[in-house]
């Protein structure tokens, strides 16, 4: 007597790559009230360096005998704005990117909502893969907010004009805005390592404080090992020894070296981190 074989075919009309639409989680994130505070913080820090310059006066570079990109912060909208991607860049910008990271997965499984959209059914690497893309396209738009808004608040206060450099020289306006969304796009590929480790701590614990926290920690342990220089070329391995190779894009001449070495080395990590997230994430048991 033969047995019958149990039926693994789907319900009539699923079909998995169908299930958890981007739309539909870009809106769920986007709701969120982190996401607003987000914004609303980037969004002020232009007005606080307005503020600041105001009340204390614009940089000359007198004190130190050499003019530094701080120093020129006045010169122009362009100038403006990329004063506030260079001081924001080694920390501020490392927050969203671990908020948008480490809290999506973690709070879920905190809030043991993962478990009833898998039931759904949700496929496992469908749902990852809809909270990394959303994730990376939030923190895009987190990176790109803040030059954007500079632009808009340093052309109000000290006009529109060329980029001025610390080296000596300018650019143009045609020059500067390909110059400034270079800058951007390598921030973007330089905060891959942070996201990386936020989205794979969030796949290992149910606490969102600690996947961000963990992302944001090991972050400025990588800045604090860069800093000693006894470890020699062996900080060359180390993303955050490149975080400012971005400077190079601000000179009369391109170069692409240092911009070039950064953005392997942090998309090699990342690769490697959402490798292991995937990996954790189709081992987790959603439902302990």
């Amino acid at each position: 007597m033969s047995g019958l074989a149990p039926s693994t075919a789907a319900a009539p009309g699923y079909r998995p790559r169908s299930t958890l639409p981007l739309r539909v989680e870009a809106v769920r994130q986007l709701k969120r009230r982190r996401t607003m505070v987000m914004a609303a913080v980037l969004a002020a820090l232009p007005l606080i360096l307005v503020a600041a310059f105001a009340i204390g006066g614009s940089p000359d570079g007198s004190e130190s005998g050499r003019i530094t990109l701080m120093d020129t912060a006045t010169a122009s909208s362009a100038n403006f704005a990329a004063t506030c991607l260079f001081v924001s860049a080694g920390f501020l910008l490392v927050i969203p990117v671990a908020l948008f990271h480490g809290d999506t997965v973690a709070s879920e499984a905190g809030w043991s909502s993962l478990r009833y959209l898998l039931a759904a059914p949700v496929p496992r690497a469908r749902l990852l893969w809809s909270k990394l893309a959303v994730a990376l396209a939030f923190s895009a738009a987190a990176i790109v907010l803040l030059p954007v808004i500079a632009l808009a608040v340093g052309a109000v206060a000290y006009g529109w004009g060329p980029l001025k450099l610390p080296t000596g020289g300018s650019l143009d306006a045609a020059e500067t805005l390909p110059r400034l969304g270079l800058v951007v796009l390598f921030i973007c590929l330089s905060q891959l390592v942070t996201a990386g480790l936020a989205f794979w701590l969030s796949t290992k614990t149910d606490a969102p404080l600690g996947a961000v926290g963990g992302a944001v920690g090991l972050t400025i342990v990588g800045n604090v090992l860069d800093a000693v220089t006894a470890l020699g070329d062996w900080r060359e391995v180390l993303p955050a020894h490149w975080q400012f190779a971005w400077i190079d894009a601000l000179q009369p001449q391109l170069e692409w070296g240092g911009m070039i070495k950064g953005a392997a080395v942090s998309v090699s990590y990342a690769l490697v981190l959402f490798a292991l997230s995937f990996r954790a994430f189709a081992r987790k048991d959603i439902v302990s």
